[in-house]
């Protein structure tokens, strides 16, 4: 039979939209539902043709998406879910109908409860009255759609007892979302009665102990009457569960007599208490036995432990002093050694700043005793020395650097050179150990052999001639050397007059040059002043006693300073030394 036209416009849409089109569009999909009577023939075949289509997967995957940020928000999603349970209410798969039962139903179960739990979060933290009626309506509705399809597929029964959504869902404090859930849990009972025993231990006894306790936590009598039904409603159904309530919850009995006696559902309460009655009756003298068992049992085992305690006991007490004191003197160690480091640093920081002030203060005094056209030169130096200072630290951290880094190839070869000087002594002995071999007398050259040696020797003395020179050509030879010789030593002496004239010429220009520099202004100069420039024996005198002030301070330097001058006379100056100490000064026609 042809597609229902609707179902597949529809269908083309979807799949043609965009993502966040597709819940809205879905709705659509009510009106094609409502269009037929529920149960008849095209109610089936819209929803076959819908199913078909995955259609009903579209839902079932919108529902797992966050509406606050989709068009539509949770009005939305209420109603898509419950088109979801209407579409699969009713309908008979043929073709892999495995997939649609054991897969497709129960993921839409899932589906459900996990929008059930979002709508229920966002109910508990509304503020305003107008949202929480809302959320509790949306609420309600997705219930409604998840009794609507466990009820028309019973085996989801057990399978919504069993999903853990359900159970959080279930687990609350909030009074209005936990009668519905409770309300729910009743359409589960009334749809399957044994569904209790279908189920896990564990589900049966986490919707039991919460059953329990509501009544047992609440004073609320919406939540206690709903959940009395409950109770009763599994007590009628299972004897064995009857059996399970007075045995894991003793005091069940009292409290129901207690607390909720006159509330308005009296008939249900006396219901449960005779039921559970009626089972402890029965089961008392059995349980008073297994108690006083129970009892014996305890009581022997606490002995037997309060005995092994009490033996451990000083064992334990000194393990536990020993490390208590052992933690102190760790501790004790710590502070120590923290105190140690901290006056360390204090120290090293006071050494430091006293240092520093005595550089200071040594530079300041020597910048007052050095002359103003000096100081650049005098921090030049300094600069020097102190770029030196620094380049020797860094090229020592350096070489400590490379020298650990390197220390194992260096240790590997140290062990090479072990071996091999063991190695080799070990040859050597074994080399003295080896007896002689006897003597074997050299060859001697036989008469063939000398012959065609002399032979040899003289073809070579033919090829390569030896040159020969006269007496006259030598003594020539040795007349025109002594010419030459004697040229240029004369010339060297002429050279070297000239060179010192030069050189006393310049010194005499420089002497002149600072005595201009150090001279007076004209308005303070005096006759003495006068009296430097005419004469020239004064300023030769001041050069000559610097001089020799200088020669006397390179005397006095000590053995380290001196370490590049072993093989200098002690009468000579290095000149680099006195330029260090004069600057430009020249002495004795050198500079």
């Amino acid at each position: 039979a042809a597609a229902d036209p609707r179902v597949r416009a529809l269908a083309a849409q979807v799949t043609e939209s965009r993502e966040q089109d597709i819940p809205l569009l879905l709705l659509k999909l009510k009106g094609i539902l409502n269009s037929a009577s529920l149960g008849c023939e095209e109610s089936k075949k819209i929803k076959q043709d819908i199913y078909d289509y995955d259609l009903t997967q579209y839902c079932m995957l919108v529902l797992r998406q966050d509406h606050s940020r989709m068009r539509g928000g949770w009005a939305t999603a209420a109603q898509l879910a419950e088109i979801l349970s209407h579409c699969c209410v009713g309908l008979e798969v043929k073709e892999d109908p495995e997939e649609f039962y054991k897969k497709f139903l129960p993921s839409a179960i899932d589906n459900l409860l996990v929008l059930g739990r979002r709508l229920q979060a966002r109910f508990i933290r509304a503020i305003k009255d107008e949202e929480k009626q809302d959320f509790l309506h949306w609420f309600r509705t997705v219930t409604d759609a998840i009794c609507w399809l466990f009820g028309g597929h019973v085996p989801l029964a057990a399978c919504v007892l069993q999903n853990d959504h359900f159970l959080q869902l279930l687990i609350t404090d909030d009074v209005e979302t936990a009668s519905i859930m409770m309300s729910v849990l009743h359409s589960i009972l009334r749809v399957n009665s044994s569904v209790l025993l279908q189920v896990d231990e564990e589900t049966l006894h986490s919707v039991l102990d919460e059953l329990v306790y509501k009544l047992s936590s609440t004073t609320n009598p919406v939540i206690g009457n709903a959940a009395t039904k409950l109770l009763l409603l599994v007590a009628k159904f299972c004897k064995q569960l009857v059996e399970l309530l007075t045995a894991r919850y003793k005091g069940l009995k009292g409290l129901l007599s207690k607390q909720w006696t006159g509330k308005g559902f009296d008939r249900d309460l006396n219901q449960l208490l005779d039921l559970l009655k009626l089972e402890q009756s029965s089961g008392k003298g059995e349980m008073q036995r297994q108690h006083e068992a129970a009892c014996i049992i305890q009581a022997m085992w606490r002995g037997f432990q309060t005995r092994k305690r009490l033996k451990k006991l000083p064992q334990a007490v000194t393990i536990l002093q020993r490390s208590f004191r052992a933690k102190r003197e760790r501790e004790l160690q710590r502070l120590k050694k923290q105190k140690e480091d901290e006056s360390l640093k204090l120290q090293v920081q006071l050494q430091r700043q006293r240092a520093m002030r005595l550089f200071h203060e040594r530079q300041l005094a020597l910048l007052e005793i050095i002359h103003a056209s000096q100081v650049n030169k005098y921090m030049e130096e300094m600069e020097g020395k102190s770029a030196l200072t620094i380049q020797r630290f860094w090229r020592g951290y350096r070489a400590r650097r490379n020298f650990h880094q390197q220390r194992q190839s260096l240790k590997e070869y140290k062990a090479a050179v072990v071996i091999q000087r063991a190695a080799c002594k070990f040859l050597e002995k074994r080399r003295r150990r080896r007896p002689l071999s006897p003597w074997k007398n050299p060859k001697g050259l036989t008469d063939e052999r000398r012959l065609a040696l002399q032979q040899k020797v003289d073809d070579y003395i033919k090829l390569h001639p030896a040159s020969q020179m006269s007496e006259e050509m030598s003594k020539e030879l040795h007349t025109q050397a002594q010419e030459k010789l004697a040229q240029f030593l004369l010339r060297s002496r002429l050279d070297r007059r000239a060179a010192q004239q030069r050189e006393a010429l310049l010194a005499e220009v420089n002497t002149d040059v600072e005595l201009l520099m150090n001279a007076p202004a004209l308005a303070e100069s005096t006759e003495r002043d006068l009296d430097v420039f005419m004469s020239r024996s004064i300023p030769v005198a001041t050069k000559a006693r610097q001089s020799h002030n200088t020669m006397l301070k390179y005397t006095r330097w000590p053995w380290w300073k001196k370490l590049g001058d072993e093989f200098v006379e002690d009468d000579v100056i290095p000149d680099d030394a006195l330029d260090a100490e004069l600057g430009t000064l020249f002495i004795g026609g050198r500079k």
